[in-house]
């Protein structure tokens, strides 16, 4: 099965951000990808960081990456893990600069769209 086949139906900025996840995902050797896209169309990608100080999901580090670089707010978000669901600090960090109802998607390491969820 191709990579279009595995997100058939998303719109094509939502496709990228879920292949920059993947994409951090295995370059960096971490449990988590994520990708952001804010107002602007920017996008800021980053995996888990696990530090014996310091611990972010990679969504959270996108988010901070995003604030960090001025993003006012947040289009849609992605994240690539091997979860069955997103964490609710996650939905947190993007409700934070998204607002309610910014679409956060979560796919397999496959690439396979596994839920679409709205921050709250």
């Amino acid at each position: 099965m191709s990579d279009s086949d595995l997100t058939a139906g998303l719109d094509p900025e939502d496709k990228k951000i879920i292949t920059l996840a993947r994409s951090v995902r295995a370059r960096n050797g971490v449990s988590e990808g994520a990708a952001v896209r804010d107002e602007t169309g920017r996008t800021y990608v980053a995996g888990t960081v696990s530090l014996e100080s310091l611990t972010l999901s990679a969504l959270q580090t996108a988010v901070a990456m995003a604030v960090a670089s001025g993003a006012k707010g947040l289009e849609a978000a992605a994240v690539v893990s091997e979860a069955s669901e997103l964490a609710a600090a996650d939905l947190a960090a993007a409700r934070d600069l998204g607002g309610a109802g910014t679409p956060v998607l979560l796919a397999g390491p496959d690439g396979s769209l596994r839920l679409t969820a709205e921050a709250h």
